[in-house]
C-alpha cells in the first residue's frame, strides 16, 4: 500500500511539527489529536513513518528487537533466542499499529498460540499489537472511547515500557515502547486524565475554513488516488529532504544545549499557567530541544520553547469555566508575560 507523501499535506502545521518532534525524540510522550473527522489526522501519521528511516532488528524476532540490545530478557517466547543461532540484523519500515476499539486483551497483549497447541501440543506465545508497535507509533483513533481496561493496561506499559503477560502457564515480559498517537471527536466523550497526562504533546485539528486550501486538498488528494506512484514521484524530492532532516535532528539531538536561563523559563511558564506536577517542564523541554535539532539549532533558545509551548502545555491546565478565551489563549498570555511580547 503506497502512504500519501508526508510533505503534500495542506496545513495542519501544528499536527505536522508535533509528529515530527515525536520522531526526533519519543520520550516526549506521543500526540493526542482532538478535532473534526475528514481533518488528515490518520494520514499524517502514516505518511510520517513511511518517511522515517528504516530501523534495524533482529532478523525473525517477534518483538523487533535492536541488535544492540541485550535479548537475554526474552528467551522464555522469542524463537530467535530459543534457536541458539547467532541473531542475524535485517531492517524493516518503522510500524504503524492501529489498536481498534473493540481489540479484547488478549490481542492487545498477546496469548497463547492456540494453534500451536491444538495443532502440535506446544505451549508458545502469540505476540500482540503491543509486541508489534515496539519502537514504532501505537494509533487510536476515537481514544476518548477506549474502554477502562484497554486504558488502565497502556497506563501500565506506558510507565514501564515493557509488557508483561501471566497467563495460561505463560510467562513473558518483553519491551513494549511506541509513539503513542490518539486522535478523536471531544464532542462524543472526554479522555480520562491519567491517559490525557500521558501524552507528551496535545493539539485541535480543525476543517480549513479558507477555499484555496480546501480546493488544493481535494486536488491532491484527487491525483494521488489516480495515480499513486506518479504523485509519490512528484514529491519524492521533498520526501527524501524530510527524511534527511529527521535522522540529521536525530543524530544530532543530544548535543544539543539547555541553558539554565532556558530551564528557569520554562518552570515559571508552568507556574504562572498552574500546571500540576512537573511533566509540563520536562515535556516542555524535551520538545523544545527536539525543535532546536530540527531547526538544526545547538541550543534551546525563547523561540523554540514559544514554538511548542501549547503543544505541550495546553491539555495539563486546569480548567476555568469562567474563561471563554480557551487554554491556547491562556497560554499566550503566559508566554507574553514570561518572555516578553
Amino acid at each position: 500500500m503506497v502512504a500519501y507523501p508526508f510533505s503534500a499535506l495542506v496545513g495542519q502545521d501544528d499536527l505536522k511539527l508535533a509528529l515530527q518532534l515525536v520522531a526526533v525524540d519519543a520520550t516526549i510522550g506521543g500526540v493526542l489529536v482532538l478535532g473534526d473527522r475528514g481533518t488528515g489526522k490518520s494520514t499524517a501519521v502514516r505518511s510520517l513513518a513511511a518517511l522515517l528511516p528504516r530501523m534495524r532488528v533482529v532478523s525473525g524476532c517477534p518483538y523487533q528487537l535492536d541488535p544492540a540490545e541485550d535479548h537475554a530478557h526474552c528467551s522464555p517466547g522469542c524463537p530467535v533466542a530459543a534457536s541458539g543461532a547467532t541473531p542475524q540484523a535485517a531492517e524493516v519500515p518503522v510500524p504503524v499499529v492501529d489498536l481498534p476499539l473493540g481489540a479484547t486483551e488478549d490481542r492487545v497483549v498477546g496469548a497463547l498460540d492456540l494453534e500451536a497447541a491444538l495443532a502440535r501440543g506446544e505451549r508458545t506465545f502469540a505476540p500482540g499489537l503491543l509486541a508489534r508497535a515496539h519502537r514504532g507509533f501505537l494509533y487510536i483513533d476515537e481514544v476518548n472511547l477506549l474502554p477502562d481496561h484497554l486504558v488502565d493496561l497502556l497506563l501500565d506499559v506506558a510507565a514501564s515500557g515493557e509488557n508483561v503477560v501471566e497467563r495460561e502457564g505463560i510467562s513473558v515480559r518483553h519491551p513494549a515502547r511506541f509513539v503513542l498517537v490518539g486522535s478523536g471527536n471531544p464532542e462524543e466523550g472526554e479522555l480520562r486524565p491519567q491517559l490525557l497526562d500521558r501524552f507528551g504533546l496535545s493539539l485541535d485539528v480543525k476543517t480549513p475554513q479558507e477555499l484555496p486550501a480546501r480546493v488544493e486538498v481535494v486536488k491532491r488528494r484527487t491525483a494521488f488516488e489516480r495515480d499513486p506512484k506518479a504523485f509519490v514521484a512528484r514529491w519524492a524530492a521533498e520526501e527524501s529532504a524530510l527524511t534527511t532532516r529527521l535522522r540529521d535532528a536525530r543524530g544530532r539531538l543530544r548535543e544539543v544545549s539547555v541553558s539554565d536561563g532556558v530551564v528557569e523559563r520554562a518552570a515559571a511558564l508552568c507556574q504562572a499557567l498552574g500546571t500540576d506536577g512537573l511533566r509540563g517542564e520536562l515535556t516542555l523541554i524535551r520538545a523544545a530541544r527536539a525543535a532546536a535539532a530540527l531547526a538544526g539549532d545547538g541550543e534551546v533558545a525563547d523561540v523554540h520553547l514559544r514554538r511548542v509551548a501549547a503543544l505541550a502545555l495546553r491539555h495539563r491546565l486546569r480548567r476555568n469555566v469562567l474563561d471563554e478565551n480557551g487554554s491556547v489563549a491562556r497560554i499566550d498570555k503566559a508566554v507574553a508575560q514570561v518572555f516578553g511580547a
